[in-house]
């Protein structure tokens, strides 16, 4: 079950990721009418934050996650360089 969880998780968050690389290409920046009734809008930095936040937010926790696991993965014995 904590497999199924995580896988969901992780595809949910590339979902994200994606979407948070594609939305600065897909509205026109310079035109606030493009984006003005989407939500977060009217504003730019509303509709950046509201659509691609929730990407930065994932990223993170999908490099935390992998880190930690690296980390778990490495061998712990004499002579081994992982700070603990």
């Amino acid at each position: 079950m904590r497999k199924l969880v995580t896988g969901f998780g992780a595809l949910l968050g590339l979902y994200l990721i994606a979407r948070a690389a594609v939305e600065p290409f897909v509205i026109d920046m310079t035109d606030p009418a493009s984006y003005q009734r989407d939500w977060g809008g009217p504003s730019l930095a509303g509709v950046l934050a509201v659509h691609c936040g929730p990407g930065l937010v994932s990223a993170v926790l999908i490099g935390w996650g992998l880190r930690s696991w690296w980390r778990s993965r490495a061998p712990r014995g004499k002579g081994s360089t992982v700070a603990r």
